[in-house]
């Protein structure tokens, strides 16, 4: 009987994940219409309520084409290592009415992370364009740059909490000398951008500014699970934003502040240009790592003695 009320669960965090995300790309929609001055998206019926449903039924209807078949294997597993790594972090979303939850929260969050990098590389390799894995490349070497940061970060905010269980450190309260580590809230904001790759960081979509990237050979349902793992990332990468930094959250304001979080990835597609990529990885090595090197040698044994 637990077994099967695990399953049921489960079923229906993944359900409501879907869910949620076909609502934050419809106000992410409406937003860029508001910031581009128009109006947007079309209104088919009550507030556009019925436009998630309509996407996910076109990608999904779609003929799908497979442009070459020597890499067929490697063509199908890409997306959906994608989108399963994605459904397996959101368990990790703590509610009222949970059965299943990870003790080592942080560790198996950052350990999933991952295997992005692998999908990422297989999609851009199997599609034979040196332009698709140069794009993939940069996408990998992108993610992997940042997740350095985002782990040292991560363990700078830990140390305060002393635990790596992402329910105790929701429950746990900040001292007044976590003043000290505001600092690092803005590098946390850009890593997590430069992580799911969204603008102005979204290297490995535009490296012809024309095209869609390593992604540029999926279509209908296969790029319909490459486009949910990423709205997913961002939800996920918005959760543990405000369960690491913000903490002493419950319930109905888990997921308030979790959805006024989200709206910076909104806001940051539409007031921002793409950056160039060098600047990307002059921002990280040269700026931001050695400042949380900083935060973690020096100041964080010091908070941990103040508080």
């Amino acid at each position: 009987m637990y077994k099967l009320a695990l399953i049921v669960n489960l079923v229906i965090i993944i359900l409501s994940a879907i869910v949620a995300i076909a609502f934050y790309t419809l106000r992410e929609r409406k937003f860029l219409g508001y910031f581009q001055y128009r109006k947007g998206p079309n209104k088919p019926s009550i507030i556009a309520l019925i436009t998630p449903i309509a996407d996910a039924a076109k990608l999904f209807i779609k003929e799908e084409k497979f442009i070459t078949l020597r890499n067929i294997k490697h063509y199908l597993i890409a997306p959906i290592i994608i989108i399963v790594t994605a459904l397996l972090i959101w368990p990790l979303f703590p509610h009222l009415y949970q059965l299943f939850f990870i003790k080592l929260g942080i560790l198996f969050f950052l350990s999933v992370t991952r295997i992005n990098i692998y999908a990422t590389f297989i999609a851009g390799w199997r599609s034979r364009s040196k332009w698709r894995l140069l794009g993939a490349l940069r996408g990998v070497a992108q993610t992997i740059s940042y997740e350095v940061t985002l782990s040292l970060i991560i363990i700078c905010f830990i140390i305060h909490s002393t635990s790596i269980n992402l329910l105790r450190i929701l429950q746990n309260q900040y001292s007044w000398v976590i003043i000290i580590l505001l600092p690092l809230f803005l590098s946390w904001i850009i890593s997590i951008l430069a992580e799911t790759h969204r603008a102005p960081f979204d290297f490995r979509e535009g490296e012809s500014e024309l095209v869609s990237g390593f992604n540029i050979e999926y279509s209908r349902s296969l790029f319909a699970l490459i486009f949910i793992a990423e709205y997913i990332n961002i939800l996920l990468m918005s959760i543990i934003t405000v369960i690491v930094t913000i903490r002493n959250t419950y319930n109905r304001e888990l997921i308030l502040k979790t959805s006024i979080l989200s709206i910076i990835f909104i806001w940051t597609r539409g007031a921002l240009p793409r950056l160039r990529y060098d600047s990307l990885i002059v921002t990280l090595w040269k700026k931001i790592l050695p400042l949380r090197l900083i935060f973690l040698v020096i100041i964080t044994p010091l908070i941990s003695l103040l508080s």
